[in-house]
C-alpha cells in the first residue's frame, strides 16, 4: 500500500475479485459520446459474459468494439476496483451460445435476454483503497 492508501491489485487478484461480483457497469460510445450501461454478468475463462437484448447495449458494444468495464466494492474500512478494457462480440457460434447457457446467467428483470456478449479483455487492472481522512484534515 502506498503512502495514500492505495495498493495496485495484481492480475489474479482483480480476477478474483471481480468473479465475486455480479453487478457491473459496461462502457462503450454511441454517437461520439460515452454511455455506461449496468449489467449483471459472470466471469468465464478471464472473460466477462453479460446478457442482453436487442438495442443501444448491444449495438454499442459489438459496432465499437472497444470498451471498458468495471465493478468495484466497498465496506466501512477499504474499497476496491477493477477496470478490463477489451473487446466485446455478440456470440453466436452453437459452442459459444452453449458454453454461455452452462454460466447460469439469469436476467434479473423480467425482459427477454436473448443476447449473450463476451468482453475479451486486452488489460485488466485493479486498486484496493483504505479509506481515511486526507492528511492534514482537522474538523
Amino acid at each position: 500500500m502506498d503512502e495514500h492508501g492505495v495498493t495496485i491489485l495484481d492480475e489474479q487478484e482483480s480476477w478474483h475479485l471481480l468473479a465475486s461480483m455480479n453487478l457491473g457497469r459496461l462502457v462503450t460510445s454511441v454517437d461520439g459520446q460515452p454511455e455506461i450501461f449496468p449489467v449483471n454478468f459472470v466471469v468465464q475463462r478471464h472473460t466477462i459474459l453479460f446478457r442482453t437484448a436487442e438495442g443501444t447495449k448491444l449495438m454499442s458494444a459489438v459496432i465499437n468494439d472497444r470498451v471498458a468495464f468495471e465493478a468495484d466494492d466497498h465496506t466501512v474500512a477499504d474499497g476496491w476496483s477493477v477496470i478490463v478494457k477489451g473487446t466485446a462480440h455478440a456470440l453466436s457460434r452453437r459452442a459459444d451460445l452453449d458454453e454461455a447457457e452452462r454460466a447460469q446467467l439469469l436476467p434479473w428483470i423480467a425482459t427477454p435476454k436473448a443476447r449473450f456478449v463476451r468482453i475479451t479483455p486486452g488489460e485488466i487492472s485493479g486498486r484496493r483503497f483504505a479509506f481515511g481522512t486526507e492528511p492534514g484534515f482537522q474538523i
